[in-house]
Order: C-alpha cells, then sequence, then structure tokens
C-alpha cells in the first residue's frame, strides 16, 4: 500500500505539472480588446485528484486481479463467434444508413468522414499489423492521392475515374521510394524515418508553389459523377435527378459520396483479406513476427517490405483522392503529423492485425468523439483519457484476437503467448 500511494502522488505531481500551464492559465481578450491572463486552479486540482484517484484504483485492481493469465481456448471461440455477428450488423448499418429515420446532412457528412478513416486504417494495417512496419509518415501518401487527383483533373481535365487508379498508383511509386532507403532499419530508426518523410512531403507541398499552389491549396476540384450524370441541386438535362426522374437535391451528391466511400473502403477489405491468406501475406506476417528467421526460411525481405509499403501507399493514395473530390479544395494543412498519428492510434486501439477491430475503433474515435464536440478544449482531454483507459483495460486493442490466416485440419486459436500482435 505504501507502494501504492507513492505511485499515485507521483502521477499527480506529474499532472500537475502538465495541467498547470495548459489549464491553470489561460488568456482572455479583455473588454479593452487586451489579453487579459485568467487562472484557473480549481479546474487543475480536480485533474490532479482525478490524476491521483485514477491511478490509486488501477494499481489496487491489479493487485486484486494478480498476474494476467492466458485465455482460454473456449472464451477465445465465444469471442470469435461474437465477432462474425458483429461484422454483418456494422455492414448492415452502414448500407441502411442514408435510409434510416433521422438521418441527415450531418449524420452522412459524419459517416463518410468515419469509413474515410476505416480504408485508411485498413491500409496501414497492412504495414503495421502485418508487416510489423511502424510508419508514423503514412499520411504522405493521403497528400500524394489527394494531389495527384486534384493536378490531374484541374489541369488535364481527366475524369475522377481515371484519376482515382492513377492516385493510386502514384501514391504506390512513393511508397516503393520510401521503402528502398529504410529496407535496413527497423522499430524506432524505422519509425523516425517515416515520419521525416511525411514532414519532408508536406514542407514540398508548402514550398513548390508552381505546382502546388503553396499555403494557398488546390481549388475548383471536379466532382464525380455517376456514369456521367452530375449532381446539380436545380437539376437540367445531363444530371442524376433528371434521368432517374427524381426531384433535385443537394443529398443526391452526399449520398451517392457515401456509397462510393463505402465501396472504396470494402474492396481494400476483401484485398486486404485475401492478400493475407496468399504467400505474400504470410511472408508479411514472418516478417513482422521475426525477420531473422525470415531471413533463414528463404523470403525475399526486399520484396516483402517493399510490397507492404506499396500496397499500404496505394489505400491511402485511393482515400486521398476521394478526399480531394468530397472537399473541392485540398492545402497542405490538411496533411499534418496528427493525421498520421490518428490513424496509427486507430490501427493499435483496434488491434493490429484485425479489420473489425479497426472499423470499430475508428467508429468509435473519429464518430463518437463528437459527442463531446460540445466541450471545447476538454475536448481532447476526454480523447486521451479514453485512449489511456482502453490500452490499460485492452493492451492488445479492442479486438485483440483473430482466426488464423492458414489452419490445417481444425480451426483454432492461435495463444497471445506465441504471437506478438496478440489472441490469432
Amino acid at each position: 500500500m505504501p507502494q501504492a500511494l507513492k505511485d499515485a502522488v507521483l502521477t499527480a505531481l506529474v499532472a500537475f505539472g502538465l495541467f498547470a500551464p495548459m489549464v491553470g492559465l489561460r488568456t482572455d481578450v479583455g473588454p479593452s480588446g487586451a489579453l487579459v491572463l485568467r487562472q484557473r486552479w480549481g479546474d487543475v486540482a480536480i485533474l490532479v485528484g482525478l490524476a491521483f484517484a485514477g491511478r490509486l484504483a488501477l494499481l489496487a485492481w491489479r493487485a486484486a486481479r494478480g498476474e494476467p493469465r492466458p485465455q482460454s481456448t473456449a472464451r477465445a471461440e465465444a469471442i470469435r463467434r461474437a465477432g462474425r455477428l458483429v461484422a454483418p450488423l456494422l455492414l448492415a448499418v452502414a448500407v441502411l444508413l442514408p435510409f434510416m429515420p433521422g438521418t441527415g446532412r450531418y449524420e452522412l457528412d459524419l459517416g463518410i468522414l468515419v469509413l474515410t478513416y476505416v480504408m485508411l486504417g485498413w491500409g496501414l494495417n497492412i504495414v503495421v499489423g502485418l508487416a510489423g512496419l511502424l510508419d508514423l509518415g503514412y499520411v504522405a501518401f493521403y497528400a500524394v492521392g489527394a494531389y495527384s487527383y486534384a493536378l490531374l483533373a484541374t489541369t488535364f481535365g481527366l475524369s475522377f475515374w481515371v484519376c482515382l487508379p492513377l492516385a493510386g498508383i502514384l501514391a504506390a511509386f512513393w511508397g516503393i521510394l520510401l521503402g528502398f532507403p529504410v529496407l535496413r532499419l527497423r522499430g524506432d530508426y524505422l519509425a523516425i524515418v517515416t515520419l521525416a518523410f511525411g514532414e519532408i512531403i508536406r514542407i514540398v507541398l508548402l514550398n513548390w508553389v508552381s505546382l502546388t499552389n503553396g499555403p494557398n491549396g488546390v481549388s475548383g476540384i471536379p466532382r464525380p459523377t455517376f456514369f456521367g450524370l452530375t449532381f446539380s441541386a436545380g437539376g437540367g438535362p445531363g444530371s442524376f435527378a433528371d434521368f432517374f426522374g427524381l426531384e433535385p437535391s443537394p443529398s443526391h451528391r452526399v449520398i451517392f459520396l457515401y456509397y462510393l466511400i463505402l465501396a472504396l473502403a470494402l474492396i481494400t477489405n476483401v484485398i486486404s483479406i485475401r492478400l493475407r491468406r496468399q504467400p505474400l501475406g504470410r511472408a508479411w506476417e514472418a516478417l513482422r513476427e521475426d525477420e531473422i528467421a525470415c531471413r533463414a526460411l528463404g523470403i525475399n525481405i526486399t520484396t516483402t517490405k517493399l510490397t507492404a509499403f506499396a500496397l499500404g501507399a496505394m489505400f491511402a493514395g485511393i482515400a486521398g483522392s476521394f478526399f480531394a473530390t468530397r472537399q473541392g479544395f485540398i492545402s497542405p494543412e490538411s496533411f499534418t503529423f496528427i493525421e498520421s498519428a490518428i490513424i496509427l492510434a486507430i490501427v493499435v486501439l483496434g488491434g493490429m492485425g484485425s479489420q473489425i477491430g479497426i472499423a470499430i475503433a475508428a467508429l468509435v474515435m473519429i464518430g463518437g468523439f463528437e459527442v463531446f464536440r460540445d466541450l471545447d478544449e476538454w475536448r481532447m482531454l476526454v480523447f486521451g483519457l479514453v485512449m489511456v483507459m482502453i490500452m490499460v483495460l485492452r493492451p492488445r486493442g479492442l479486438v485483440g484476437h483473430r482466426t488464423p490466416s492458414v489452419a490445417l485440419g481444425e480451426r483454432r486459436m492461435i495463444s497471445a503467448e506465441h504471437v506478438a500482435e496478440g489472441h490469432g
């Protein structure tokens, strides 16, 4: 008990050091227009008390629980069966969302945002979850795809359906360019290099004014069409509403974009699952578990790493092209490091290697935290607190188990003692 109290006191001191400047002191605009320093030490005391009580409760819970025990096969099988029910349910809700009662423009826009991050999470899962390559610059490929579509569409007048695969191919090319210099790097060194690559791409977008228009961004990006039918709010010949005899409505374009990103995300999911069961996917997982043993088995490490980077970057580039056509305007401010951090957090919190876990994490992190938007500055504090709680209670992610990629005879769960990513 004394050791637990000492640990809780140290936690409270660290919390005070963090919250005192960020929460205790705030600048406001006074009546005369000058900045006034406002003190909020009561809020700091509440936060420090919560940190102290939370740390003490966590230590008491760990002491009462004892050492963690391996998950039983029966329990793992029950969780796997529950996951089989959750995935079709989420898919049905996603397909029927535009036609559900109470669904408006806000809900559809939020659904589009969540599905975009789901697709990005599934793309990064190939690099981090399957191949075990820590990538902190994933947003760079997202930016390459967005700018590729924007520049090709505005300069050469190419349609969305032509630019979409081209953006993915260009992003995959940049993924290979990143992969070559980092073939010998692992762990923290790989993370630092990929982080630097993401910042290099952002700085290039800012300074190459003749191509990217610098900080002003690219505007007037063409919208996608439905087999040549435009989505015009006023209708008219050649429009979607006129062709199908519908009342012109701005919601038609939003619903089309929603189903478009849903289709792209599902295609990403299907390709990822199929590749995981192929020899290439098994090589990725072998690389993640032990690179030295992977080399000893005769697996080409260079090809394995480059394919992981290229495929992950391709999906990010396709998602970036969708982002560009949905927004109609892009700028370097949309592709900062915080985006890479959010995507990586989705992969880790969902459970590395788990497709359904990543979808649930994206829904919770992107969609769920809209509930706390009214909290203003406290919103990110709640965001961080929930992430800490998830990692404490579920250290392997929300879904830390999955069925093995290849099974001989009876399908069994892989114990967490035998793999680095959690239950198989």
